[in-house]
Parts: structure tokens; sequence; C-alpha cells
């Protein structure tokens, strides 16, 4: 989308659109990060008013679907789009509570997105592999970091909050206490089986002294010894030791071993519920990608197309 120098536009119209951009942004409860974003996606909107020759005070819904189609014809993904149609919503909704103007933005809606994996999982098979390999070959710390990512589906960032002394008790249980995305405390928790606890402890137990304050995973190098690790520290991680069993591909990434976590839970006989739980998903839809996926899994060990061929095959060579 072209974006228009203001100045181009009448002093009234300017006044108008800075003047409700600012007080918007102004009313927003989030982030400093969040608010950002929202002004970044509002102003091009006010953008494409202004070249469209329109009025901000007197737009309509049709004005609205326009703008919406133009979203997509500029080439955007579906998420992308949902995020501005949704700051639109928000903003309107805003608006007609301020008495500014209508709500003309509560029918609008993003086109569908079907959430699909961006990175694969691993298959139980690979999975055993790869715990096996770090075991043997890695660090003390590189396995019991792995081997936690595989047992509680945890993000890098996560793993890079996480601090000595959140390892605690819960209900008779051991948990590691998290901060998790977008989160300002670390106010939720994963549950420390022994299959994660295990390495976790015999890990700390080659630092000496070990204090509740310091990083869970320290570094190991001279120039930063018992720091903490970076996000893209532990992707660089993460990322090695899916090559050194072959899986050297962009699919597979840190990311691929929380989406395994998630799929071994069900492969396990776990239920969705429990998925959630230990992704921490706020939404039940954005787990429901797990089960389409051992779908997609069954679709491929069994399908229609090979009983098929293996039918006419059969037949076809009885008939010869």
């Amino acid at each position: 989308m072209e974006i228009i120098a203001y100045k181009e536009t009448s002093p009234a119209t300017i006044s108008s659109i800075d003047s409700i951009h600012a007080a918007f942004i102004g009313s927003l409860d989030k982030k400093q990060a969040t608010r950002e974003q929202y002004s970044r996606v509002l102003r091009l909107f006010f953008d494409w008013v202004v070249q469209c020759g329109l009025d901000i005070r007197n737009l309509s819904s049709a004005d609205l679907i326009r703008y919406k189609h133009s979203i997509y014809a500029a080439g955007k993904k579906g998420t992308t789009a949902a995020n501005y149609i949704n700051v639109l919503r928000q903003f309107y909704g805003w608006a007609e509570a301020e008495k500014h103007f209508p709500n003309i933005a509560k029918n609008i809606h993003a086109d569908a997105i079907r959430r699909e994996f961006r990175k694969e999982p691993l298959t139980l098979e690979q999975t055993i592999q790869l715990l096996n390999h770090v075991e043997e070959h890695c660090s003390a710390r590189d396995f019991a970091m792995m081997n936690l990512l595989l047992h509680t589906g945890l993000r890098c960032i996560e793993i890079a909050r996480a601090d000595v002394g959140d390892i605690t008790f819960k209900g008779g249980k051991p948990v590691l206490m998290i901060q998790g995305k977008g989160h300002v405390e670390k106010d939720n928790f994963v549950i420390l089986e022994e299959g994660a606890l295990r390495p976790l402890q015999q890990y700390l137990s080659t630092r000496s002294n070990a204090k509740d304050f310091e990083p869970l995973f320290a570094c190991e190098s001279r120039n930063n010894a018992a720091g903490r690790l970076s996000t893209r520290a532990i992707s660089g991680i993460a990322k090695t030791t899916l090559r050194s069993i072959g899986l050297d591909s962009k699919v597979f990434t840190a990311h691929s071993l929380r989406h395994t976590a998630a799929v071994n839970t069900l492969r396990a006989g776990g239920m969705l519920e429990d998925v959630q739980f230990m992704l921490r998903h706020s939404d039940p839809a954005t787990t429901q990608i797990y089960t389409r996926f051992l779908d997609k899994e069954r679709r491929l060990q069994h399908n229609a197309e090979g009983m098929l061929s293996k039918l006419y095959n059969t037949r076809r060579a009885a008939c010869n």
C-alpha cells in the first residue's frame, strides 16, 4: 500500500485523523510494543483513506470491505490480514463508545485461516533417536535442555527466562515455574516428571553452588561463563542437535520440539485438553491443529489410494 503524506490533504482532515489516532492508541491498555504495532496498522488504514479521497468521518461498511480486499490484493498473509482487521474492529468499537462515529466494522471479518504447522514435529522414532544421541554425544546441559523441551513443550523464550530457583513443588509434584510469552510474571508452570527432572538434577550437580537467581541453563563459554543463554543460542543448540540425526531442513527447528511434545502426548493416548494445559493455550482452537496433524499422518499411513492400487494389481494379475 502506498503511503500518502498528510501534508497533501486538508488541514481539517489532518487534525481529525491525527487526533483520533492519538486518542485511540492512548486508550489501549497494552504493552508498548503492541501499542506501536496497533499504531502502524491504523496509520496504514488512514493512509488508504486519504489515498482514496475519503473522509474518515463519513466511511461506510462498504468502504471497509474495499479496504479489506486491498489488504489481500497487496499479498498480505492471512495472519497479517487478520491482524489488520482485528485492529480496525477494536478501533471502531472504541470510536463508537467515545461517540466519534458508528461502529461500521462490527460485521467485517477476516477470511478463515486454516492453522497448519510451519515447523514439522518429529516422529516417535526420531524423538528417541534425538534423545539418545544428545545424551551420548552432548554436554549434560544440552541433554537436560533438549530433554526438557521434548517433555514439556516449552518455548525458547521460556527456557531462556527460567532460573534455578524456579524448580519448586505444587501439590507434591516438582514443577518449573515459567514466564510465558506475553507475560510479565512467572505465573504458570510445567510439571517435571522423573524423565524431565533427573537430567536437570544431574546437570545442576555439575554447577557448584548455583544460586536460585542464576539461569537454569547457563553459558559454557569462557567469555560469558554462567551467563544467561539467549533464545538465539537455545535455537542454535536445538538446530545443531537436529542436524546431528539428519534432520537438516528449515522445517525442523527448536519449535519443532514443542510440536513434538504435543503430538506425542496424543500418540500416548492423551486428550486434547491435556495438550492445551501443557502448552498453555488460552484458545482450544489453537490446540486443534495437533489432531489434524494426526489425521494427516493416518491418512498417509492408511490411504484409500494404496488399497485401490493393491486391489487392482491383484485382480489384474489374477486375470493374466
